[in-house]
């Protein structure tokens, strides 16, 4: 099964059994649940991108990914909204614009197209928890079954950054049970420390100009400001020598994947209302997940790419790192955050656009 989905069932489980069902229990663990989630992702990757090889990166493949991604969320959005919007109400054309939003960028997207529509509050927060909730489901089967599958179907291409002699990146083919041993052992310590220590000013680096910027923490700047620095600093000899900074970065990984997993919080959500929102929810992931592999086939994107650009849309950059882990194969890292940057970016306007189309 793999940490990273044993950490969920484990995360969802201690969410719903020891968070969710006491009085007062949610109230005082969420600030807990909000700040390792903000804390462990801008810290992780950095040491992630560290270790990766970028050169000879692949711009005419993830483009053309990128273009296939954007293009099937759209067209199922749209299927979806001929097939269930007579069961949504008057807010189906709105409710399949938030969906385009969240579904090429991420939940601050959703947040921004309900702002723009003028959705009720009601109508965002069962969207989104239930977003929660498929979205989980949707990790789940990609890790457990869809990665492979996926591969049977696309071309497959190995990583070109696991061969022998790469210190850095061997860590990607060993078994994970080893991968988070010796992390702070003597002769790894010092290359471990120098690896948080640069993060973390990265990670201040891209608070600071998010602020500077926008006012407050905006993820789209402080994502390209994240992967911008690391990668610039990946191409330093010095840093390509820390041979655990991969290793450290996937443990907070490890710390980010049980968090989240338990903030789903299944006993909050009404499924006899919200029955019909929950099919096309499903629909929207997992029907543009179908056709992106069918198109990928037909341009020749392989496999490990078209999985990437599935999960950064869907699931949001975040989840690259754990989906890449999943693989063995960081070459796609950087293809994974760069598109789901890109859909930070045009995820709004889409969704808006589609939205005033469906209206009319």
């Amino acid at each position: 099964m793999g940490a990273i989905l044993i950490l969920y069932f484990i995360g969802l489980i201690a969410g719903n059994l020891l968070i969710y069902s006491f009085k007062g229990a949610a109230e005082m663990m969420y600030p807990v649940q909000d700040a390792l989630t903000s804390a462990t992702i801008p810290l992780a990757l950095p040491l992630i991108l560290f270790a990766c090889n970028f050169r000879g990166w692949p711009v005419r493949k993830a483009l053309t990914s990128l273009i296939i991604g954007l293009v099937s969320v759209l067209a199922i959005a749209t299927t979806g909204f001929f097939i269930f919007g007579r069961h949504l109400g008057t807010e189906a054309p709105a409710i399949a614009g938030m969906t385009v939003g969240v579904y090429t960028g991420g939940t601050p997207n959703l947040a921004a197209v309900k702002m723009m529509l003028g959705v009720p509050e009601s109508t965002y927060l069962i969207m989104n928890s239930l977003d929660m909730l498929v979205s989980f489901v949707y990790l789940v089967f990609l890790m457990a079954i869809g990665i492979r599958a996926a591969r049977r179907i696309l071309p497959a291409k190995a990583s070109s950054d696991i061969r022998p002699g790469n210190s850095a990146s061997s860590s990607m083919a060993r078994e994970e049970t080893q991968m988070y041993r010796g992390i702070l052992a003597r002769e790894h310590r010092a290359g471990t420390l120098k690896a948080v220590g640069l993060a973390i000013a990265i990670a201040g680096i891209g608070i600071g100009l998010s602020v500077l910027i926008t006012g407050g923490i905006n993820m789209i700047v402080l994502i390209l400001t994240l992967t911008t620095l690391a990668i610039a600093a990946s191409f330093l000899p010095s840093v390509r020598k820390w041979e655990k900074s991969y290793d450290a970065g996937m443990y907070l990984v490890l710390v980010f994947s049980v968090v989240v997993a338990s903030m789903v919080d299944i006993r909050s959500l009404d499924f006899t209302s919200c029955a019909w929102m929950l099919a096309y929810i499903a629909f929207a992931i997992f029907g543009s997940l179908l056709l992106q592999v069918l198109l990928s086939k037909l341009f020749r994107v392989d496999a490990d790419t078209a999985v990437i650009t599935s999960v950064a849309m869907i699931n949001s950059p975040l989840f690259v790192p754990m989906i890449a882990d999943r693989m063995k194969n960081r070459d796609v890292i950087l293809t994974g955050i760069t598109i789901g940057i890109i859909g930070y970016a045009v995820g709004n306007y889409l969704g808006v656009m589609l939205a005033s189309l469906l209206t009319v």
